[in-house]
């Protein structure tokens, strides 16, 4: 069963009502006990960095989440913020992040007027995946997703990349560093793309057991 991490932050019924739509069953948590139980997690996220990291914090889920990714190496997926909790810091925000991804988030450098794009990035967008990123297999043409964001990631090492959209520049729509995951669009609006990426992850291998 794939748990969604509840966390006081994030669209947690869209995600799970997606998964059940594809028959997946999921359920949402902030039990130490179901989370530790997972076959797989979602780490969603709507909202800013710091208050995203101090909820993880202040509910002990931090130290489960490492448990859980880094000891048991569960496949995690992070959505949106939390993808962007993923990384090593945050220009939005003074704390670290988790740092499962050595990577920074930062808020888009373009002019907006001379572009004539806006920021925040908001809307659907062709996401252009990188050759043999496992969340994208099966997609025979660039798909497409439903984006809402201020800050962008930026990997230290291109090979954890896993695809790119142009929003007046090249950005990271998404990361793949083995079993961690992370899509900054939001499957769970997109969709039969998002439908489309989600089982893929579903279907990914589970925990290694302990």
């Amino acid at each position: 069963m794939i748990t969604i991490v509840n966390y006081g932050m994030g669209n947690l019924g869209s995600i799970r009502n997606m998964l059940q739509r594809i028959g997946v069953k999921a359920r949402i948590s902030s039990s130490r006990e179901e989370i530790l139980a997972a076959e797989k997690l979602i780490l969603p996220g709507v909202g800013a960095f710091d208050t995203g990291m101090a909820n993880l914090a202040q509910s002990g889920l931090r130290e489960v989440l490492d448990e859980m990714v880094l000891v048991r190496q569960t496949p995690v997926l992070g959505v949106c913020l939390g993808m962007q909790l993923l990384t090593r810091s945050s220009e939005e925000g003074r704390l670290p992040g988790l740092g499962w991804i050595d990577a920074e988030t930062i808020r888009f450098r373009f002019d907006p007027k001379a572009t004539g794009l806006k920021i925040p990035h908001m809307g659907w967008n062709t996401v252009r995946p990188a050759a043999g990123a496992v969340l994208f297999a099966g997609f025979v043409e660039p798909p497409r997703f439903y984006f809402v964001h201020s800050y962008h990631v930026v990997c230290a090492a291109a090979a954890e990349v896993a695809a790119t959209v142009n929003h007046g520049t090249e950005v990271t729509a998404a990361v793949a560093r083995g079993h961690v995951m992370g899509v900054q669009f939001h499957p769970e609006k997109s969709h039969a793309y998002g439908m489309k990426l989600l089982k893929t992850f579903a279907a990914l291998p589970g925990a290694v057991s302990c």
